[in-house]
């Protein structure tokens, strides 16, 4: 009777030894196929991952600011610049300072975007356009965009207009080469078969270049209206009486450093739900290249 009992409770330590053993193999080989370039991960993979990397940020910041490493002065905890955030919200109309950021974003990018998608398609298919304004475009995009504040608040006054046009030139130069890339990489043999079967020039740029070029531009808005979101705190900078840029320059003349922080990631969660309001369209535009 021992001896059956010896045998059984050594069975079971082996089978546990190897089940271990099987488990730290199943979790090296997941590993190496996460860390392999380009692989495939399902959705809820990829899920997991950002979760798991949004955790550790936090936790990091917690467990430095709790742990008395950095003073509060300098780095509030992540708990205090949520309770402030939920403060400003709340209690002190930081609803309306969003909302003038907002408009004034999306202000200055639908104007950068409605000039820069023609110029840039002209500039990707046309080899006349490309000469004509494609090197002054390519030196403007390496002008800071916070260089010429001065000059709009010389030409257009503090006001709204002077705002948007900030924005306006730090999204446009780099939205239109954007997509002069991305019309001049469609396939020439696309065209070529379309030539090739009777199409005018015409039906061959309305038809076959521009559906082919949508996809990507609409992805190029996506990455360019995060451009716009971090123009528009220095756009707000002068002559501003609201907006979260003005909100953030005031919290730092009276050293709230918590209030700060907090507006910083108030602009954060509005440039990722801008992001995600892209993504989703594109999804639901494009759902064969998902």
């Amino acid at each position: 009777m021992r001896q059956s009992v010896t045998a059984t409770l050594a069975s079971q330590q082996a089978a546990g030894v190897s089940s271990r053993r099987h488990g730290k193999s199943a979790a090296m080989n997941r590993l190496r196929i996460y860390l392999r370039p380009r692989a495939a991960l399902s959705s809820r993979e990829r899920t997991m991952i950002s979760a798991l990397g949004i955790f550790l940020f936090f936790a990091i910041w917690l467990a430095v600011t709790e742990g008395g490493f950095i003073q509060p002065f300098f780095l509030p905890s992540p708990i205090s610049v949520a309770k402030r955030l939920f403060q400003m919200v709340a209690f002190e109309g930081y609803l309306f300072d969003v909302w003038s950021s907002t408009w004034r974003v999306f202000g200055g990018f639908l104007l950068a975007a409605l000039v820069a998608i023609p110029v840039g398609i002209l500039i990707g298919n046309f080899p006349f356009f490309r000469s004509l304004l494609e090197p002054l475009l390519s030196t403007a995009r390496y002008l800071p965009a916070t260089a010429f504040v001065p000059l709009m608040i010389i030409w257009l006054g503090i006001n709204e207009s002077q705002k948007i046009a900030v924005i306006f030139v730090g999204t446009f130069f780099p939205l239109a080469l954007f997509i002069a890339t991305i019309s001049e990489g469609v396939s020439d043999d696309l065209m070529n078969s379309a030539y090739s079967l009777g199409a005018s020039s015409r039906q061959v740029f309305f038809k076959v270049l521009l559906p082919a070029c949508v996809p990507s531009i609409v992805d190029s808005l996506r990455i360019t209206a995060g451009i716009a979101w971090t123009y528009v705190i220095v756009a707000e900078l002068v002559g501003a009486d609201s907006g979260m840029g003005i909100a953030i320059l005031q919290a730092q003349r009276f050293l709230l450093t918590d209030q700060v922080i907090a507006g910083i990631v108030a602009v954060g969660i509005l440039g990722i739900l801008t992001d995600a309001a892209f993504r989703f369209a594109h999804r639901k535009l494009f759902p064969y290249l998902h």
